[in-house]
Formats: C-alpha cells, sequence, structure tokens
C-alpha cells in the first residue's frame, strides 16, 4: 500500500517552519543499503528523513532524494552534528561536510546530536551558538537538539538567542519521558522519538496487543499511533520493504483516549538507550 502524503500531518515549529510529524530515520542502517531503503520509504510516502553525521549515511540518503523524481523543497531532510565536533570551527566544517554529502545548499534540521555535558569542559552553548549560526545564514531552516534533559535546555535557554525548535529524545511506551515533554510544551519545542518501539521491546507487551487486535492493526502500529496522538513526531527505522510500508499505514485509524492512556501508564522509565548526563562517546 503506498499512503498519500497528504495523510501525513504537519507539525508547526516555533520558528513557523513545518515538519511532518511521520518520517524514515536511516539510524544503522549500512551505507550500501542506505540509497535503495530510502527509495522504498519515498515510494510508499514519507516525505521526512532523518540521517546524521554519525551514522555514515548522510551521502547515501541526499543520493536516493537526489535520483528520484522529487523536488529538494517536497522531502524535509534532518542530520545531526557528529560527537566529535562541537568545537565551533569544527562544527562550522562538519555542516559544511554534511550539506557536500547531502548534496544539497540547505538542510530543514540540524541538530546537536547530543549535550556530551562532561566533555568540551560542558561547553555545548557554544556549539548551540555556532548553529544559530547556521540559521541565520539560511544554510539550516531549522535547529534544534537531541538527548537534551530539561537542565541542558534550561541553560540554552538562558544563555543563548534562539530556542531549539525540536528535541530528538528516546520515547516509548516504556520510557514516557513525561519530564522532558512537559518542559518542551511549556517553550514550544518540538518532541521528535527515536526508539519508538524500544527496539521492538514493547511489542509482547499484552496491553499493547489486546488493542491491536481490537483494532485490527499490528502492535508496532498501535504503538506509532500512540507517538502521533501524543503530537511526537516519530521515524521508525526498516530495511524491509514490507515494514516500510506497514509503519506508515496508520492514518487510517485513531486511538481513544482510554487507549493512550493505558500504553502510557506502562512506563518504566526504562531506556534502550544511553543516559544523556553520562553519555561521552565520540567516534574514532
Amino acid at each position: 500500500m503506498t499512503t498519500s502524503t497528504n495523510s501525513v500531518p504537519d507539525i508547526l515549529l516555533n520558528n513557523g517552519q513545518t515538519i511532518p510529524q511521520f518520517g524514515f530515520g536511516v539510524f544503522q542502517i549500512k551505507p550500501e543499503d542506505t540509497a535503495k531503503a530510502v527509495t522504498t520509504a519515498l515510494d510508499a510516502g514519507y516525505r521526512h528523513l532523518d540521517t546524521a553525521e554519525m551514522y555514515g549515511n548522510e551521502k547515501e540518503t541526499g543520493q536516493a532524494v537526489a535520483e528520484y523524481d522529487i523536488d529538494r523543497a517536497d522531502v524535509f531532510i534532518t542530520s545531526k552534528l557528529n560527537n566529535g565536533f562541537h568545537e565551533p570551527d569544527v562544527a562550522r566544517k562538519a555542516f559544511d561536510e554534511t550539506l557536500a554529502k547531502l548534496g544539497t545548499d540547505y538542510i530543514d534540521l540540524f541538530l546537536i546530536h547530543w549535550p556530551l555535558p562532561t566533555r568540551y569542559g560542558g561547553d555545548y552553548v557554544s556549539t548551540w551558538k555556532t548553529l544559530e549560526e547556521f540559521y541565520r545564514d539560511g544554510r539550516a531552516r531549522s535547529i534544534g537538539v537531541s538527548n537534551f534533559q530539561p537542565h541542558h535546555l534550561r541553560r540554552l535557554h538562558e544563555e543563548c538567542d534562539i530556542t531549539p525548535a525540536v528535541n530528538q529524545i528516546e520515547v516509548h511506551p516504556f520510557l514516557t519521558q513525561d519530564e522532558v515533554r512537559g518542559f518542551c510544551a511549556d517553550h514550544q519545542i518540538a518532541v521528535e522519538a527515536w526508539s519508538p518501539i524500544a527496539q521492538g521491546g514493547v511489542l509482547d507487551d499484552p496491553t499493547i496487543g489486546e488493542i491491536a487486535k481490537r483494532v485490527g492493526k499490528t502492535p508496532a502500529q498501535v504503538v506509532l499511533r500512540w507517538h502521533i496522538e501524543r503530537q511526537d513526531i516519530v521515524f521508525p527505522k526498516s530495511v524491509t520493504p514490507e515494514r516500510i510500508r506497514e509503519n506508515i499505514d496508520i492514518f487510517d485509524f485513531e486511538l481513544e483516549g482510554a487507549d493512550v492512556a493505558a500504553i502510557s501508564a506502562l512506563n518504566k522509565n526504562e531506556r534502550t538507550g544511553p543516559d544523556p548526563d553520562v553519555f561521552d562517546y565520540i567516534p574514532d
């Protein structure tokens, strides 16, 4: 089934730009498999692509878009600053390389991938101010952060000029992130959810299974719809064509409020990924 792009809602960001609420993530997709997967996603109706310098597949993501019969303006592309490139001059060079690899003269959204508070003397503020340069010169239509906690965001709010448009964080039924989402709501920062099904960990939950059976959808589709109902921006990842098409087939049903609440009640504050307060990985 090919989903009409018109069925995917847009989220209005705090700078007046819009972002498709549903997209395709290329995390952990091998570079040699990326172009094919992205093309399959575009065929299925995805118009929002999420990559990162650290993923090593920006070039192949851009290649798929360039070779597809679509205007660049009709595809929303996100990338993220590599952890090793936080210092301003290095960040500027890395951003130039991102644009070159993607084969575009602008990017729709550029994020600081991790706050890395134990690196760079805890100075992610100067990194953010460098992203503000990219926004002001128009090469980044929107800028944001990823994996930032409320105290990280509060510091940007107090010391910088531009509020992040987006905070991309791990969110799924076992990690509902109410505190972070609450801060973001108070400051008009859109929330993007990575690991939206907890790497499959939530799919065997009986509550989700019962709802899926009742509405005639798969557990994964129910969880992805839960994100949509909560106003999260979500981008599941797959290289399987059938799964890519299945994931976006969630705009022909809605969950009842009681179902959304029941899924939210599964929260265990259980991460599948690192703790942003201590994560300090820098690739070789």
